[in-house]
């Protein structure tokens, strides 16, 4: 069935019971809002680089170790904001100029390590065009019970580390960064760019300068050389392992959250929506994350700079009554959908636990979005 264009005049919020309206018509309610400024994607780069630079030298300049470890982590949050910076240069949605984006981009990936291209590849190609497809969407696609069967002891004894709720970081350095990221193999990435090897010596690069010159500054300073890589160097890079790894895992996981094996049910369920959370916080805490976590309106426009994500976010519930999923983040919802989001079961649609055990409602049996908030 086509689905007419609606005029901005036309617009009026979607009851629930009407068929979702073309993804065109949504991208035509977030128009005002794709606009990008370089100015001010500039200064979010450099107050980021400053705020990352500053940290690291702070775990050098600081005595006491808990000071350390402080400034550690909270640089490791560093690399996390400027790698927001980067995806939305990977997306062209930073600035209004391609190249720019591309160099800007680049940039705000060397702290967390992560090549430009093979990032564009895997997230922009893969994960945005296929969000929750099992066999082409790589991120913490789960299991069946019968691949969890089949896998060796060691292989399950690791599933149950990464789906435990304690160890995103874990899964995204193991299966993300290092298998797919870091001079990939052909089993993970069998297109071969001569751009792929190049990107990856760049944050080799700049990962040996780094440690480099933390050793440098520490031997010089008198300080102990293996401490300072350890807090200025492993605990920022294990800490934004673990904030994206988190960061990812959220988005596309709740027991109200289908994946599919079969792409024409895939294409019906809408899943630039229906396969996306929004994660809401206090304390302003998705103001510094950039607002990645008002994802749908992401996944709906991937044009839409981070510095207007929120108003975008709004605006699609406003449209959409009831039918994005709006999570009000706790630890105990985390450790409870980590407990029920084991394994995926194809055929009844749902998730359940190690043992095959359904954990969330069928999904044809799910009762609105907006009831679960």
């Amino acid at each position: 069935m086509t689905v007419p264009i609606a005029s901005p005049a036309d617009e009026q919020p979607v009851p629930l019971h009407q068929p979702l309206p073309h993804r065109k018509i949504l991208r035509e309610w977030l128009i005002p809002l794709s606009g990008r400024t370089t100015v001010r994607a500039l200064l979010l780069l450099a107050l980021d680089y400053a705020l990352f630079l500053g940290l690291i030298a702070l775990t050098l300049w600081l005595q006491a170790w808990w000071a350390k470890l402080l400034c550690g982590l909270a640089a490791g949050f560093g690399i996390g904001r400027l790698f927001i910076i980067g995806h939305d240069a990977c997306h062209q949605s930073l600035t209004p100029h391609r190249e720019l984006n591309k160099v800007l981009g680049r940039m705000a990936f060397l702290p967390s390590i992560t090549p430009y291209s093979l990032w564009d590849t895997g997230h922009n190609v893969v994960h945005h065009g296929y969000t929750n497809l099992k066999g082409v969407d790589f991120v913490w696609t789960p299991k069946t019970a019968e691949e969890f069967a089949a896998l060796s002891p060691w292989q399950r004894l690791l599933e149950r580390a990464y789906r435990s709720g304690w160890a995103p970081g874990l899964y995204y350095m193991i299966e993300i960064w290092w298998k797919r990221e870091f001079f990939p193999n052909k089993t993970h990435m069998p297109t071969r760019r001569p751009i792929f090897f190049k990107d990856s010596l760049l944050v080799c690069v700049f990962g040996a300068l780094w440690i480099a010159a933390v050793a440098a500054v520490a031997f010089g300073m008198g300080q102990s050389v293996g401490l300072s890589l350890l807090m200025g160097v492993a605990v920022p890079f294990f800490f934004w392992n673990t904030m994206i790894g988190f960061v990812v895992y959220v988005h596309h996981t709740h027991v109200r959250v289908s994946w599919h094996d079969n792409k024409a049910a895939w294409t019906r369920a809408a899943p630039f929506v229906s396969t996306t959370v929004h994660l809401t916080f206090p304390l302003r805490i998705g103001t510094l994350m950039h607002h990645i976590m008002e994802h749908t309106a992401h996944h709906v426009d991937m044009s839409i700079p981070l510095y207007k994500l929120k108003q975008a976010q709004s605006r699609l519930e406003q449209m959409l009554p009831g039918r994005i999923i709006v999570q009000p983040f706790s630890w105990k919802w985390y450790f409870d959908t980590a407990r029920a989001c084991k394994l995926y079961d194809f055929t009844r649609e749902c998730w359940t636990d190690f043992k095959g055990r359904m954990t969330s409602p069928v999904r044809a049996n799910l009762p609105a979005p907006s009831a679960l908030t």
